[in-house]
């Protein structure tokens, strides 16, 4: 696997939420922030997203927004005053049909958003999400990215279309895209560590190769070999963008893709050892405690034993809600109570608000 794959591959649980709404008029609606990422396509029409301690985003059509550390936003019709952003509905109250919203204005161009989340476990993430800013904006421009458009494109056809084997299609689409907005971000010319990590030849090879095969016998040599340089370049290069020896970052690797394999696997510890390159157990267990704090045994009962609730609290066995109808919110009267999250890496569902719902186990 390549960098970008495998730092989402290390955090990602469970599956994505969406939701597909429509809305006209004037609105406003608050999403608390949340231990995962969330994401806005505009599939029609145009519309804000107020990013808590940011500058408001102008959307437009096939615009796509990544918070990639769930930052609390207000998503409006336009910039709103800090009184408005106060009464902002919570999202999974409007989502759910706001039954009792009204207009609050004259009517306005119809919207259609695709809102959604991606469920993360943050105790291990990569530095290269960590270094994500709070909102990466995707703007559908002339040279934006011909995947991204596709993978959106693919989505609204999914959303419009109950087909079947919609169930697989739509979570995959959202793995999709949540790949090629992270790729878009670091091929964007960005400033930051792991754009310039990743756009170094040398750098570059080098991590490729601890990637492909974190269990091989890999020392500077080799290393320096496979990125067509010498030991010395190598090393000035590669603790200079990424932070760290590339000997050092080989251990912090195989110790978080061991924590990654703890969670989601029952295989073995011997098992898990081997595939990340510790000769036994034993010394597997060693580096693990002195890197993480706990033996990997309680690592993988805790993560085991973390309730299982989804996205907005509803619990994992709780049956889906099936489609309905797109409110027409309004901006609230008088402050909501605060919608519920969950950070919990496991699966659950989320209620469908407009077209379509993507939830699972």
């Amino acid at each position: 696997m390549d960098v970008v794959s495998d730092a989402i591959a290390a955090v990602r649980v469970g599956r994505p939420s969406s939701d597909r709404v429509r809305v006209a008029g004037r609105w406003c609606v608050r999403l608390d922030p949340y231990e995962g990422a969330g994401f806005h396509v505009v599939l029609d029409g145009s519309c804000w997203v107020l990013p808590d301690g940011g500058a408001p985003v102008a959307l437009g059509p096939g615009d796509a927004v990544l918070l990639p550390h769930g930052t609390g936003h207000v998503i409006a019709d336009a910039p709103a005053d800090a009184e408005t952003l106060a009464g902002a509905m919570p999202f999974g109250r409007w989502a759910d049909g706001g039954r009792s919203a009204r207009p609050a204005g004259p009517p306005g161009t119809e919207v259609s958003l695709l809102c959604g989340k991606y469920r993360l476990d943050r105790r291990h993430a990569h530095p290269l999400l960590a270094e994500l800013p709070a909102l990466v904006h995707l703007p559908a421009r002339e040279g934006a990215p011909p995947e991204l458009r596709a993978a959106i494109g693919l989505l609204e056809g999914e959303l419009d279309e109950r087909r079947p084997g919609s169930s697989l299609a739509l979570p995959g689409l959202l793995d999709l895209l949540l790949v090629y907005m992270i790729r878009a971000w670091t091929a964007g010319g960005t400033a930051g560590t792991w754009p310039a990590a990743l756009g170094d030849p040398a750098t570059a090879a080098a991590l490729r190769a601890l990637h492909s095969d974190p269990a091989a016998p890999w020392s500077i040599a080799r290393l320096a070999a496979e990125a067509g340089v010498s030991r010395p370049t190598l090393a000035r290069r590669f603790t200079a963008l990424v932070g760290r020896p590339p000997m050092a970052y080989l251990t912090w690797w195989r110790l978080t893709r061991a924590a990654a394999l703890l969670r989601d696997t029952g295989a073995p510890l011997a098992t898990v050892a081997r595939s990340v390159g510790y000769a036994s157990p034993y010394a597997l267990s060693h580096a693990f405690r002195r890197e993480f704090g706990t033996t990997p045994g309680r690592y993988r009962d805790g993560a085991v034993s973390a309730p299982a609730s989804g996205p907005t609290g509803v619990p994992e066995s709780a049956p889906a809600s099936p489609p309905t109808a797109a409110p027409t919110p309004a901006r609230a009267s008088a402050p909501a109570a605060a919608s519920a999250s969950a950070p919990t890496p496991a699966p659950a569902s989320a209620p469908a608000a407009g077209s379509a719902s993507a939830s699972g186990s």
